[in-house]
């Protein structure tokens, strides 16, 4: 059995709305989330004038998808890195799609040029392989030259951070499922194995064509695996926030190439078809049990 952490969360401005730091025991990590609106405050930090790495979160004007952007910050001469930093971005117009930072420094600061670099890589490939965010970097970082022992310590900072990103409301680095739990490969883990997959069928009268989709419950809502078919057509009974997910999937074919979380059963299953549906009798595991009345008998 997994052992649980113990992270400590200081509301430094008396409000969860407002600047939030974290920090885990026997750890020299600091992590703060600040709201755009509130980076002048933070201008007497002295620990947010040293060298880490940040993220810069939003939304896409254009498809609503949550984005970020992954950067780095030296101590420069001024004596003011991460925050001189992101006061710059805030002034950008190019980066005006962000609303709040998240920053990863030290308590001792004890990060130097080579750190950063290892870290920004490391960030930045751990985000586009969980697939939950846009990342708006242009570049791939390079991961500069550490040693072993070095890159052992970085790793589990890398660790920490994960855990605190998720405690501060980005889950970024978490992947919608588990790796290999889509029933559509041929490579499946004994986890994915365990658990219960629910099958979708439905037959598009006005095209004559028969949409099938496979999805799972998680802790988060319901996903709709990579593999599922998705009917082309949809009409006006969905709503406007599916209709858009709809527009934005990446489809082959009409076959979706990536898993997608929805809210609920019904969320998804409207995505699938197209047209309104009552997601708990339209999902039903592979005898055929609606998942209402798995959910009953659970």
């Amino acid at each position: 059995m997994a052992r649980g952490k113990n992270i400590n969360v200081f509301l430094m401005d008396n409000t969860p709305t407002g600047r939030i730091k974290c920090t885990i025991a026997n750890w020299t990590g600091v992590a703060y989330k600040i709201p755009r609106t509130e980076l002048e405050l933070c201008k007497n930090r002295e620990d947010l004038k040293w060298s880490g790495v940040y993220f810069l979160f939003g939304k896409s004007d254009v498809t609503g998808q949550s984005v970020t952007y992954i950067g780095q910050a030296g101590n420069r001469k001024n004596g003011e890195g991460i925050l001189n930093r992101l006061l710059e971005h805030k002034r950008n117009p190019e980066k005006n799609y962000w609303k709040e930072a998240v920053v990863f420094t030290t308590s001792n600061n004890s990060f130097g040029p080579t750190e950063i670099s290892f870290l920004e890589n490391k960030f930045c490939n751990m985000a586009i392989k969980a697939n939950r965010y846009e990342v708006k970097n242009e570049n791939d970082p390079s991961p500069g030259h550490i040693t072993e022992e070095k890159e052992s310590e970085l790793e589990e900072f890398a660790e920490f951070s994960r855990m605190i990103m998720g405690v501060l409301g980005h889950n970024v680095f978490e992947p919608i499922t588990k790796e290999n739990v889509n029933e559509f490969s041929s490579n499946i883990t004994s986890d994915a194995n365990s658990m219960t997959y629910f099958y979708l069928s439905r037959k598009i009268k006005k095209l004559n064509k028969t949409v099938e989709a496979i999805g799972i419950e998680t802790s988060e809502g319901f996903v709709v695996l990579k593999g599922s078919q998705i009917s082309p057509e949809e009409d006006n009974t969905i709503s406007s926030g599916i209709s858009k997910m709809r527009k934005i999937a990446k489809l082959d074919n009409d076959i979706l190439q990536e898993d997608m979380l929805f809210d609920s059963p019904s969320g998804a299953a409207c995505f699938v078809i197209g047209k309104s549906a009552n997601g708990l009798t339209s999902w039903k595991t592979k005898d055929g049990i609606e998942l209402k009345k798995h959910e009953q008998s659970s």
